[in-house]
């Protein structure tokens, strides 16, 4: 019994690949597929990375841009399917799935937001870090959060200070926007950190099961907001309702919500990739 657990993994793949009298190439075919995953998928998001960061700047502001304008489809689909329901505790449980809304156009739409780039050019910076590199992922983040909040500022305008919607309609944006504030400077960080690591997590999984795209994006944006996750784009969007509404001053914007979500996407997103990396891909390449 002792001489089998002291046995190494090798010797027991070789065993057990005698009993299933698997031939030495065959063997060798399955311990190449076992490592291959995690090492695909990395390289797929990677080399997306390596494009992402020669991309023009203003290709990436435009796609940026739309991305903040298409995000703001979460809070109205949201507000919709909120103000249609009864005050009720189960309310959230099905009005959250609005929230997917902006996530699918967005994604699938291959447009450029701010929380997946916390994954994808982190990849190939942490892969060969170098200070030009380094200074284009700066370059990446700075443009694309810009032009999202630039665009999501844009819909939060077009729907607080116009009719489009009915009454009832915008006091459901005005009530889901106010959640996004609750918690303080502490408590905002750690949410903004578990939903960067979601959509770090969501970014991973979808070269991984290409098949499985739709209901990935769903089940994962909708934890992330039926579990009060902070967002800073989809977030921000519905805070700056309120602020084009009068309900708030751009200061409670950036000091009671904006900067804490912020870090708190960044470091969930790039811890995320470390783990990736120094977990379970370095290791392999050693």
């Amino acid at each position: 019994m002792s001489s089998n657990s002291e046995e190494k993994p090798d010797e027991l793949s070789e065993s057990r690949a005698k009993e299933l009298e698997l031939d030495e190439s065959e063997q060798r075919e399955v311990d190449e597929l076992g490592r291959a995953k995690a090492i695909v998928i990395h390289e797929v998001i990677r080399l997306e990375g390596e494009h992402e960061l020669q991309r023009p700047s203003l290709a990436l502001a435009f796609s940026g841009l739309a991305a903040g304008l298409s995000m703001g489809f979460s809070l109205v689909a949201e507000g919709l399917i909120y103000s249609a329901l009864p005050d009720e505790s189960w309310r959230i449980l099905i009005a959250s799935f609005g929230y997917t809304v902006g996530f699918l156009i967005v994604i699938l739409g291959r447009q450029q937001l701010f929380t997946e780039k916390t994954l994808t050019p982190i990849l190939p910076l942490f892969n060969k870090f170098t200070a030009k590199k380094f200074g284009r992922v700066m370059r990446l983040w700075a443009i694309v959060l810009a032009s999202n909040l630039i665009g999501g500022l844009i819909f939060a305008a077009i729907i607080g200070y116009t009719e489009i919607f009915s009454e009832d309609v915008r006091q459901g944006f005005t009530q889901i926007a106010r959640k996004e504030l609750q918690g303080g400077f502490g408590n905002l960080v750690l949410r903004g950190i578990f939903a960067g690591w979601l959509i770090a997590l969501l970014t991973w999984l979808l070269p991984a099961v290409p098949s499985s795209r739709l209901s990935i994006i769903i089940i994962i944006t909708y934890l992330v907001k039926l579990a009060g996750l902070a967002h800073i784009i989809a977030g921000s969007i519905a805070v700056f309702y309120l602020i084009v509404t009068g309900s708030i001053t751009w200061g409670e914007y950036v000091g009671g919500f904006a900067i804490a979500t912020l870090l708190g996407n960044i470091i969930g997103g790039v811890s995320f990739v470390a783990a990736l990396n120094y977990g379970q891909i370095a290791p392999q390449n050693r």
